[in-house]
């Protein structure tokens, strides 16, 4: 999906993969007005085509299922603020352990790649736990799954990572060894335009 050429670096979508994005967006945007109360299509649109790297980071939550639509609007920089808002954790950033430290301690059964990775290359940020609770006052998501969010240093540095999921009509955060991966945990990220 990424237009490569050895002049240039920046990531950038077709003219026809940034309309057909666009209504994807515009659709979810509409279909869910409680995520966004207040907030106006055309100006997050305007927002989006002004920032041709961020519509591709955006197409990239989209693709790997991460159905992403607008949360917020941080008024202080006039940033239009979307999380992941598939219901379950995106399929195609599942089976996937925490970081590339785990990633490389793994003597066996290593998976293809690692949430923070993914995030990075994708060009989001994995949620923090705070985020990911906010994101639960929107609507239920990982009834049946899980999402790795961002890890305090104080608990990596010891070999864990936190996941959180959505079960009993309760939010709760758990912990397992960074180097571990399931096919029902992938992660959610952000992205501000």
């Amino acid at each position: 999906m990424t237009k490569n050429n050895e002049t240039s670096s920046i990531k950038e979508l077709s003219p026809e993969q940034r309309e057909e994005l666009l209504e994807t967006i515009k659709a979810r945007f509409e279909k869910n007005m409680n995520r966004h109360k207040g907030l106006e299509w055309t100006k997050v649109q305007t927002k989006l085509e002004a920032n041709p790297e961020k519509l591709w980071s955006l197409n990239e939550m989209e693709i790997t299922g991460g159905e992403p639509d607008v949360v917020g609007h941080d008024e202080t920089t006039g940033e239009y603020i979307f999380y992941d808002c598939s219901a379950e954790s995106p399929k195609g950033r599942r089976s996937v352990c925490y970081d590339r430290e785990a990633l490389e301690s793994r003597k066996a059964h290593k998976p293809e790649n690692t949430a923070v990775d993914m995030a990075a290359a994708m060009g989001i940020e994995l949620l923090m736990e705070e985020q990911y609770r906010e994101l639960q006052k929107l609507g239920n998501f990982d009834m049946k799954t899980s999402s790795w969010v961002n890890t305090p240093a104080n608990i990596r540095k010891l070999g864990g990572a936190i996941f959180c999921d959505r079960r009993y009509d309760t939010v709760f955060m758990y912990h397992n060894g960074a180097d571990s991966y399931y096919g029902a945990r992938g992660f959610r990220g952000s992205l501000r335009v």
